[in-house]
């Protein structure tokens, strides 16, 4: 049985990852869970991400992987390898290589829905709009949209921050363009956050494996 293919559209989406190589993501995971139980989350919610990414309507879908692709990278995504330089600089790196409309969204929100990008991606949502905003709740920004990706709307924004997302925004403003709003997402940096994202989007496999690794915790 043939897999239908991918609903299309104008624009390119990006999804900026780690590998999910022990002690090198969700560090701040670290303790309760351990390095390889990090690691596995990590891994978990960039697979939910990525198959997010698959039922949206896209020209097409890349990761923006720093390491090498694993088993969690399902067909119908591209890889493109990361910059080098601070997170800023590989963001524009990214935006770099797009033209045309892109929508840039990182691997910290295993419970992103069709519906939380669906303004940006429905037809007419580059109309009157140069570019799209979803704010995380810890000051930074989860998903960001530019209608015309000039990598000068992105360096130099200092990053992880709690003003990362207001400076981020005011750059884009500042720059003269027409921003909307996505709604605002909690990213999962601890453990509290993973707990609190697990229970918001319990049917997907970051939740499923929360749900193994603290059960096998208090045992």
């Amino acid at each position: 049985m043939s897999v239908p293919a991918p609903p299309t559209g104008p624009t390119t989406l990006l999804v900026i990852a780690k590998e999910p190589v022990p002690g090198r993501v969700k560090t701040r995971l670290t303790p309760p869970f351990s390095p390889d139980e990090a690691a596995r989350l990590a891994a978990a919610a960039l697979h939910d991400t990525l198959r997010t990414v698959l039922t949206l309507p896209a020209l097409r879908r890349f990761v923006v992987l720093d390491g090498r692709p694993g088993p969690w990278l399902p067909a119908g995504i591209h890889v493109r390898p990361q910059g080098a330089g601070t997170l800023d600089e590989r963001i524009a790196a990214a935006f770099a290589a797009c033209t045309g409309p892109a929508l840039l969204v990182g691997m910290d929100t295993p419970q992103l829905t069709a519906a939380a990008l669906a303004p940006a991606l429905t037809p007419g949502g580059w109309d009157g709009c140069d570019a799209w905003f979803g704010p995380a709740e810890d000051g930074g920004f989860w998903a960001l949209g530019l209608a015309h990706p000039d990598p000068r709307l992105v360096r130099g924004v200092p990053m992880s921050l709690p003003s990362t997302g207001e400076r981020q925004r005011a750059r884009l403003t500042e720059a003269g363009l027409t921003v909307r709003d996505l709604p605002s997402m909690r990213d999962v940096d601890t453990a509290e956050d993973a707990a609190h994202v697990a229970a918001a989007a319990p049917h997907g496999r970051f939740a499923a494996t929360h749900t193994r690794l603290t059960r096998s915790a208090v045992r």
